[in-house]
């Protein structure tokens, strides 16, 4: 199904995003970010309006923050059809990386494509799962993990902090790398406690696991970003050289978030500069780029 006569949502402007309080590292890496184009198929029935989220738009933003490399995550509104995910590598060339969806009975051949083309992750919907057996669960990512792992990729949990809770005695085992996206997305309303995210902590501090810096408005909800700090900070002072910050962009459903505010949220999280350059360029080139 073609987007192009989908209804769209406006981004905010590139230039009115609030630039970086402190030096960008040289390398800096958005670790997450996603590209919406017309003319590519989506899935039936999408879950939000589809936002006029262009690569052109996205580049105005990463010259306005200084960021100068980039990780695209296959959204879900295009489920397992890569399609645009590939060609914005092709047009972005060895500055950018991604993270694809795909479904279990892909090729070989096709996963060896995609690592020519600069994949280095498969990104897994554990929200689509969440009402699975954890026993299921932990088989689709141990079968998944058999793919990514041979190419020296990783597999990426996009889960409710429900799944991640109670996959932590099975991850504290897991000899594959894994990334976390959205801080573990432990959200109080949903029951999640402190003494689940001291857990995650844990988890971060054994190697496997990484955590990424990103979407701290999924958790923070109504209250302020500052709400999000303490959790920000004590992942920082567990292991910075295994965070990823990552913009989220375009920021759904509105696409009307200040990128430059979440990215000096790390002057507060991380206010060491090596800790930043570990978040921001030295982790990006371990995980994708090396």
């Amino acid at each position: 199904m073609s987007s192009e006569m989908l209804e769209t949502t406006p981004m905010r402007p590139a230039a009115t995003n609030t630039r970086p309080e402190y030096a960008m590292p040289p390398g800096s890496c958005d670790a997450h970010f996603h590209v919406f184009e017309p003319g590519y198929p989506h899935v039936p029935d999408p879950l939000y309006t589809f936002p006029d989220a262009t690569l052109e738009k996205y580049l105005q933003l990463t010259a306005v923050l200084g960021i100068e490399r980039m990780v695209l995550v296959q959204p879900t509104f295009y489920g397992t059809d890569n399609s645009l995910t590939l060609d914005v590598l092709r047009r972005l060339g060895p500055r950018c990386r991604a993270v694809v969806r795909v479904e279990e009975d892909v090729s070989d051949a096709e996963l060896d494509r995609y690592h020519d083309l600069g994949v280095r992750a498969i990104r897994l919907d554990l929200f689509a799962r969440r009402d699975r057996p954890v026993e299921e669960i932990i088989g689709y990512v141990r079968r998944m993990a058999a793919r990514a792992t041979p190419r020296r990729w990783h597999v990426q949990f996009y889960a409710p902090g429900t799944v991640v809770r109670d996959l932590l005695p099975f991850l504290a085992d897991l000899e594959d790398r894994f990334v976390i996206d959205h801080m573990g997305y432990m959200l109080e309303s949903e029951g999640l406690t402190s003494a689940d995210f001291e857990r995650l902590v844990s988890l971060l501090e054994q190697g496997n696991c990484w955590i990424k810096l990103s979407g701290p408005y999924r958790i923070a909800k109504a209250k302020p970003l500052s709400s999000v700090a303490p959790l920000g900070r004590a992942l920082v002072a567990a292991r910075a050289d295994r965070l990823l910050w990552g913009s989220d962009w375009p920021h759904l459903p509105d696409g009307q978030r200040d990128t430059g505010e979440l990215l000096n949220l790390l002057a507060e999280w991380a206010p060491n500069a090596a800790d930043r350059h570990r978040i921001l360029a030295a982790g990006p080139d371990e995980l994708f780029f090396g």
